[in-house]
């Protein structure tokens, strides 16, 4: 396997506050992103910023992005650079005074220009890993874009060159005043996400069982 390059601070991603939080580990940047169930893309649209919910998926070293031909931010994504971020929220972190309070995360932040795939090879490759980025084990077993379902489809590929990684990670961090005080909880309050058990859809014909790729997402409770 080649070694990845560490990630290289630029003007644009290059930490000004927190920097001990920084991290230039490749894999963290590609554990985050396939983790990942949403990102939001920043795009300037009449000089405003905008900033939307969006799907993607990772192959390599691009991030692929997807939406309708119409979609306004995705047409000013092409007209100039983007940023990209994704954040998973880990914990709540309790303090003992108000402005203490914060919480444990990874995020990642990526800025490019993104490329408009053409090619219809590239433009089908880049929907299936955003399709099995966010559904594993579907591309498979569904049908395929039509020619008219790819012709009202924009992608987009960015490079993930430019980005940056900050982690959050420990209990407060407390004044030594508020600590000897006492009187008052802090800690940290974990947070995850799961699946619970899927609900078939209201017009599924009878007999059609849940695929194994759904099952095995599901959350496994123990009392």
């Amino acid at each position: 396997m080649t070694e990845r390059a560490p990630l290289a601070p630029t003007r644009r991603t290059r930490l000004t506050r927190s920097r001990e939080r920084g991290r230039t580990d490749r894999a963290e940047l590609d554990a985050l992103l396939d983790a990942g169930a949403l990102c939001h893309l920043g795009v300037v649209i009449d000089g405003a910023p905008l900033v939307v919910p969006t799907v993607y998926g990772r192959d390599g070293d691009t991030l692929y992005l997807h939406g309708s031909t119409g979609a306004g931010n995705m047409r000013a994504a092409l007209a100039g650079d983007v940023c990209v971020s994704v954040t998973r929220v880990d914990g709540i972190v309790y303090a003992r005074s108000a402005m203490h309070f914060s919480m444990n995360f990874h995020s990642a932040v990526i800025h490019g220009r993104p490329e408009r795939l053409t090619d219809p090879g590239q433009r089908l490759h880049a929907l299936r890993v955003i399709v099995e980025h966010t559904a594993p084990g579907s591309w498979e077993r569904v049908r395929p874009p039509n020619p008219k379902e790819m012709a009202a489809t924009l992608v987009l590929a960015l490079d993930l060159t430019e980005a940056s990684v900050k982690v959050r990670t420990g209990g407060p961090v407390d004044d030594a005043d508020d600590i000897a005080a006492g009187g008052v909880w802090a800690g940290v309050l974990p947070l995850r996400q799961v699946f619970d058990p899927p609900v078939s859809s209201a017009d599924l014909e009878p007999g059609v069982p849940v695929p194994d790729s759904v099952l095995g997402r599901v959350a496994v409770t123990t009392v």
